[in-house]
């Protein structure tokens, strides 16, 4: 059983991103999405990456709140 931490912070180290506070502010800032576009199919993410988004969210995985907040911070 995953007992680990999932914040915004675990997620973009497990999307292989920087996770410190100031990269993640910079990466939502620089990476604004259109109304029509899902996190998932964002032009940005490279296809390890989008898989791993589309596959929590599509299990409804412990990771689906994050990804919620991170789609929220994105839009």
């Amino acid at each position: 059983m995953d007992t680990s931490q999932h914040d915004l912070h675990t997620l973009f180290a497990q999307l292989g991103l920087d996770n410190d506070e100031q990269a993640i502010r910079r990466f939502v800032s620089q990476h604004k999405l259109p109304a029509n576009t899902t996190i998932q199919d964002a032009p940005f993410w490279n296809q390890a990456q989008a898989s791993f988004l589309r596959e929590s969210l599509k299990q409804d995985a412990e990771w689906c709140e994050v990804i919620d907040e991170l789609n929220t911070l994105l839009h």
